[in-house]
């Protein structure tokens, strides 16, 4: 990137502390605000390469920036964080960019996208696919809400971290289109689930299935990176049990507004349920094979 701005990044959990450091790693001044003061330590233990700023709050993270990047929790957290009396919208100035990476709900990117307009900050909804292991190597798809504007001020930043940035629509398409991400992936995970102790009743070499199966039409990203995982019962990274239930709630939520039957997604929710029940909330998606125990054991 030959053009280097002032960008904010609000955020650093799984996602989003890989993501500002590819941004400082880029060249991009950056500015960083956590509100876990030891999350905030340990990402900056982590990167003692990178020149950051440090802010106590939103609104001083948003001063001066050219750009200001959230990856929060929830539609509470983003509120908090960009429409609150701290948040970012009260210093960010007419011109800048707002990119929002949470995955929320579309009523809410709309109205963060109408604040925006009225203050004349570029904005786009961007929640993305491609795991903790895009975010570690600066691969994710972002796919993104916004006017055609918006998205190209953003693209040149967005490049520091992503493969792909696919324009969907309006502002809020990002997010519903993230939803049909998560609806696909619920049921992915599930039927690989059943597939793995399928293939271990049969006493199959699960190696020489997969290299089978993944050649074929059952391939999939989930089965390339969790396959192995599943097999071993190791599922203390990726994206976690609690997220994944807060996402699918989203999409059953907005597919009841929408009239649209989800009923597998609402079943793997379920599913999802039993597993945060074991002690799983923070465990990955596919820990989702924790219900379904061995043959022959408990």
């Amino acid at each position: 990137m030959s053009q280097k701005r002032k960008v904010s990044f609000l955020g650093l959990g799984v996602m989003g502390g890989p993501i500002a450091r590819h941004i400082g790693s880029a060249g991009h001044t950056l500015t960083i605000y956590n509100r876990s003061p030891a999350r905030l330590s340990a990402w900056r233990e982590a990167n003692p390469s990178l020149d950051v700023r440090v802010a106590e709050s939103p609104a001083e993270a948003a001063t001066g920036a050219d750009a200001v990047i959230t990856c929060v929790g929830d539609d509470d957290d983003l509120a908090d964080v960009v429409l609150s009396p701290h948040g970012v919208f009260t210093q960010m100035a007419a011109g800048s960019v707002f990119i929002d990476h949470t995955t929320v709900s579309p009523r809410i990117a709309r109205q963060v996208a109408v604040e925006a307009r009225d203050k004349g900050i570029h904005c786009v909804d961007a929640p993305m696919t491609g795991s903790q292991i895009g975010a570690e190597n600066g691969t994710l798809t972002l796919m993104c809400g916004g006017r055609k504007d918006a998205i190209e001020a953003a693209r040149p930043i967005m490049a520091a971290y992503s493969a792909r940035v696919v324009h969907v629509g309006k502002a809020g398409a990002g997010q519903s289109a993230k939803m049909a991400n998560q609806i696909c992936i619920a049921g992915i995970v599930s039927a690989l689930a059943e597939a793995v102790r399928f293939a271990e009743a049969s006493h199959l070499d699960m190696a020489k299935v997969y290299e089978a199966i993944s050649g074929g039409a059952a391939q999939s990203w989930q089965m390339d990176n969790r396959w192995e995982t599943m097999v071993a019962g190791e599922f203390d990274f990726g994206f976690a049990v609690d997220w994944m239930r807060k996402d699918l709630g989203l999409a059953i939520e907005e597919g009841r507004g929408l009239g649209v039957s989800l009923p597998v997604a609402a079943l793997v929710d379920q599913f999802y349920s039993e597993v945060q029940a074991m002690g799983g909330g923070r465990q990955d998606t596919s820990a989702l094979i924790r219900r379904l125990p061995r043959k022959g054991k408990a």
